[in-house]
């Protein structure tokens, strides 16, 4: 691929990450929660905000519904969209590890393909996936939004579960389930494991 022209990088010249984390006293890393949809990714990556915050710690949420409402709200649901709009997000969150922030994200990322691609963006040293696992009946039992209701009937196309399949992660860097462990533990399993990470 040939390098855009007039484009002339300063990085050189900036400050390096180092920096930024030292002043932060905290390592940046991205936090990566996949699974379907209602499997508790968006409470979870909440409560996890909260115990970060509530440590001094500085930290993000990435999630569909902020992501979607703003830089990518021009992309739809096909496979090159779904594939842009991981794209788009795992830049974002090379630059806010880059900013020294602690990126907390929560998509359903439903293939190993797509995961990969954020993996190979943000850095493999930064990524951490984290596979919220709940069943596909637990999920459409809650359906918090009330999406699984509309996909069976026909409302939404291509839904994760239900039309296309979910790619559970064969070896993820921690795999929470919750539709057999309380809130409460799964929020303790997961801040324990990230502060071992984010620790100066």
């Amino acid at each position: 691929m040939n390098e855009p022209k007039n484009i002339h990088p300063v990085s050189d010249r900036m400050l390096p990450r180092e920096s930024r984390e030292t002043l932060l006293q905290q390592k940046a890393k991205v936090f990566w929660l996949t699974g379907l949809s209602g499997s508790g990714k968006s409470t979870l990556a909440i409560g996890l905000q909260n115990e970060l915050h509530n440590a001094g710690k500085l930290c993000y949420i990435l999630d569909g519904d902020n992501i979607r409402a703003g830089i990518n709200s021009n992309l739809g649901f096909s496979d090159a969209d779904r594939t842009e709009n991981i794209r788009r997000i795992a830049e974002v969150a090379r630059l806010f590890a880059d900013a020294g922030i602690i990126t907390i994200c929560s998509f359903v990322s439903p293939t190993l393909q797509i995961r990969e691609l954020a993996k190979n963006i943000i850095g493999q040293n930064d990524f951490r996936e984290i596979y919220v696992n709940a069943s596909l009946e637990s999920c459409e039992q809650r359906d918090v939004k009330g999406l699984y209701k509309k996909a069976r009937a026909g409302e939404i196309k291509d839904f994760t579960g239900i039309h296309q399949p979910f790619e559970a992660p064969p070896n993820p860097w921690l795999e929470i389930i919750t539709d057999k462990e309380t809130y409460e533990s799964s929020l303790k399993v997961l801040t324990q494991n990230v502060f071992k990470e984010i620790t100066i």
